[in-house]
């Protein structure tokens, strides 16, 4: 099904500003999915923060997954299963690596001087169909425009000014030292080539220590041009002036990555050849031409969904709020356009755009939550193809994290909590509640399961990623007390819990992390087991194959169930234990609820109930005070039916919790801006968003779960559920007035609704279609209706009003 043609709709395509940003987090993000550019819209001399995806500190490591002694993981179960946390706590800091994952680097930033000062009339903007930003003011001698994008198809950034353009400059500076900087004149216009190296070490952003945090290698290229650390890049930009009135920059970065197992390259006079030759290839065709091709290239790609929102009339604060919310959509799905394609790397915590060399959290890949939220809307927004980069990824952790989970005397692969661009899989040093977690494979390994019937590049994946991971978790389970099996050693990521007082320190305040059966874990180890012993994996043949399936079959028949509490809340580890934050800002113990699929309302209502307690419980005490946290808190609601949480997160996540530009913020404040930009939130808000409309795996498709208050009429298209079904939809008043859907599969569709009516149903060939209409067994107020279908067939269900029970609002 192909998403609606485009309407162009400047209020919600458009984020409008009347003043430059104060510093990066208000800055307008371009990218083409490995090139970045983050735009200021300084008036007369505008400052362009360059950065590529493949540019890190470091180079290839070999893992520290050596063996460890084998007694101390059999120490360390001992220590759990006798109840001695303490001890549990000291062994499991002995199971960590030496070393840090390394850090995204910013390239440095260009300074582009073309007129005078402004004087007024000062605006920006940000077009999300376009991919384009303009800023636009007034000076002394006329107007100025000038425009902004960083094109896929030619690899370059692009930026002209038009109008009343004077004296032009154009100058490079960077965070890093020994940059050299060469300028020359050709052919009428003003070529700057900038090189340098990154770091060969960067300590991440939270280590404290009398060490050097940031160290640059000193050492030369070997003849081949090679480095072991500390990989080169090279800058070419070129300023020419293109009419008596206008004036263009045209640059792009080179960078020495040539493999996460490869050294990388720091050959200067290749580097700058590269970048130099894409330049000048680009700048064979006019800003007119190259822009043309570049929204072409973005349209394919944005239009594939769409969102439209209505409020009531006589309500102008509401209308702009849900104008806003779209905004938001569609800024999420623009910011993975923007840093995700096919053959880059995937989106790491703030997509591809950093001006930092010692990033909040690496700018890396933090894999127990964030990396993952990046895509959980990819598959649902038919953005599918861009899920590319995460399953490259996740294959090559599941073959680098063979040595880590050696550590732990097991078969298979092990990922723990932090990777970057070498593909590092190591538990770094810490506290083991953040340390501690070699359940990340596991993880990506459901996302893939769950995206593979809309993504080919996850199904592909799934194929490698999921043996290794069922293989690592059969070796992690051992006997509970009660004769199930729970995942040992296991912590719940970043969080811990208070020491009983039998232990002694209880009333010290002293805290640990690690114990057995930790509730995302064994949420994790059902869903790789299940998904394998289904064949999701594609590896039963052979022996080795259908022995891993015998033993998942016999290992998930006796798997440990979450469990809930004295207060009715889903317990968060395998027994009652005193939280250390009750409202942490990590939902793990909900992941079967989302974005985990175990738990349903009509398939698991005590855990429904149950993890809706825990919810609360957690709000109640200040979760979600960071954006990724509420979009995980969206998703939450939208599977538990609360339109109310929903129109409160969304309220949170488009006021609270962004910048002047829309951009996702992380409250921190020991940063100069008092916040990081994340942009986990912005991404998972959209699947938040998506799952509000329209949620479904198997036979079951269910529309409006969670409809908030203020979206009373709207239309959505280009939607995907989990079974693979294209879904268009408008409603009105909370009720649905048309749906088309196209069936991925032959067989059943049971639509649960919330509404009750005549429902009448065609194929695209305006056939009738008998349907069975049911009411809803746990909600008065919705109904199920179900037909037989055909694969690749389109149906249409539209409702009459005259049955209706709800009256009119």
């Amino acid at each position: 099904m192909t998403a609606m043609q485009h309407e162009y709709d400047e209020a919600t395509d458009v984020i409008a500003l009347d003043a430059p940003a104060d510093g990066f987090i208000d800055s307008f993000l371009l990218g083409n999915g490995w090139l970045g550019a983050a735009l200021r819209g300084g008036p007369g001399t505008e400052r362009i923060d360059l950065n590529a995806d493949t540019l890190w500190s470091g180079g290839p490591e070999s893992s520290s997954g050596d063996p460890v002694d084998p007694g101390l993981v059999e120490a360390l179960r001992a220590a759990v299963s006798h109840g001695d946390d303490a001890r549990a706590e000291r062994l499991a800091a002995r199971l960590q690596g030496v070393r840090f994952a390394q850090s995204y680097q910013p390239v440095g930033w260009l300074e582009w001087s073309y007129a005078g000062a402004s004087v007024g009339d000062y605006r920006r903007a940000l077009n999300l169909a376009t991919a384009t930003s303009t800023t636009a003011f007034s000076t002394a001698d006329g107007d100025v425009e000038v425009t902004a994008f960083c094109s896929h198809p030619a690899g370059v950034f692009v930026g002209e000014a038009r109008g009343a353009v004077g004296a032009l400059e154009l100058s490079f500076r960077s965070e890093h030292p020994n940059i050299d900087v060469r300028r020359e004149s050709l052919d009428g216009c003003e070529w700057l080539i900038a090189t340098g190296r990154v770091p060969a070490r960067v300590d991440p952003n939270y280590v404290a220590s009398p060490v050097e945090h940031v160290v640059y290698a000193q050492d030369r290229p070997d003849t081949d041009g090679t480095v072991a650390a500390g990989m080169g890049f090279a800058v070419a930009a070129m300023l020419e002036r293109t009419a008596a009135d206008s004036v263009r920059v045209i640059a792009t970065v080179a960078t020495g990555y040539r493999g996460w197992d490869a050294r990388p390259s720091a050959d200067a006079a290749a580097l700058s050849a590269e970048a130099r030759n894409r330049v000048a290839a680009a700048a064979g065709s006019t800003t007119r031409e190259l822009a043309a091709e570049h929204r072409e290239d973005h349209r394919l790609w944005y239009e594939k969904a769409r969102l439209r929102l209505g409020g009531d009339d006589t309500n102008t604060d509401s209308d702009e709020s849900l104008r806003r919310q779209v905004r938001y959509f569609n800024l999420g799905r623009y910011l993975l356009i923007s840093s995700s394609r096919p053959g880059t790397q995937a989106a790491n915590l703030q997509g591809i755009w950093n001006v930092d060399v010692r990033p909040g959290w690496c700018c890396g890949y933090t894999t127990n939550i964030n990396l993952q939220m990046n895509y959980w809307a990819a598959p649902r927004t038919g953005l599918d193809d861009l899920m590319a980069p995460l399953a490259e990824l996740a294959t090559d952790l599941a073959v680098r994290g063979e040595a880590a989970a050696r550590r732990y005397g097991a078969r298979g692969s092990a990922v723990h909590h932090n990777s970057d661009l070498w593909r590092f899989v190591d538990s770094i040093p810490g506290l083991p509640q953040w340390s501690n977690w070699p359940s990340a494979l596991l993880w990506l390994a459901d996302q893939l399961r769950q995206s593979s019937a809309t993504s080919p590049h996850a199904a592909r994946a799934l194929r490698s990623v999921l043996p290794r991971a069922v293989d690592f978790v059969l070796d992690m389970l051992v006997e509970h007390d009660d004769g199930a099996l729970v995942v040992s050693p296991s912590t719940s990521p970043e969080h811990f819990f208070l020491i009983d007082a039998a232990d002694g320190a209880a009333e010290h305040g002293a805290t640990a992390a690690v114990s057995a059966g930790a509730t995302m874990d064994q949420e994790l180890a059902r869903a790789a087991l299940s998904a394998y012993v289904r064949d999701a994996g594609g590896d039963q043949d052979g022996r080795d194959g259908r022995e891993r399936r015998d033993r998942a079959r016999h290992a998930l028949a006796r798997l440990r169930a979450p469990r809930s509490g004295r207060d009715g809340a889903l317990l968060e580890w395998a027994n009652e234990r005193t939280p250390g934050e009750v409202g942490h800002r990590h939902l793990s113990h909900l992941y079967g609820l989302y974005p985990g699929d175990r738990i349903t309302e009509s398939g698991t209502p005590g855990d429904f109930a149950a993890a809706r307690e825990a919810l609360r419980r957690r709000l109640s005490a200040g979760s979600g005070y960071t954006g990724w946290s509420q979009a995980w808190i969206l998703c939450l609601a939208a599977r538990l039916g609360d339109g109310d949480l929903a129109t409160r997160s969304l309220h949170i996540l488009t006021t609270e919790l962004c910048s002047r530009s829309m951009l996702d913020l992380h409250p921190h404040d020991d940063w100069p801006e008092g916040a990081v930009f994340q942009i986990d939130g912005n991404l998972g808000a959209v699947a938040g968003m998506v799952e509000l409309l329209v949620q479904g795996s198997g036979q079951e498709l269910t529309l409006l779960n969670a409809l908030p208050s203020q979206w009373r009429s709207g239309r959505a298209t280009g939607l995907r559920d989990a079974a693979g079904r294209w879904v268009e939809l408008s409603w009105s008043h909370g009720r649905l007035e048309r749906l088309t859907v196209e069936a991925s599969a032959t067989g059943p569709i049971r639509l649960d609704v919330p509404q009750s009516g005549l429902c009448t149903i065609t194929d695209s060939a305006g056939r009738d279609i008998r349907s069975d209409t049911t009411p809803h067994a746990l909600r008065p107020e919705r109904q199920w209706i179900t037909w037989s279908a055909t694969a690749s067939t389109r149906y249409i269900a539209t409702w009459s009003r005259t049955h209706d029970r709800i009256e009119e609002p």
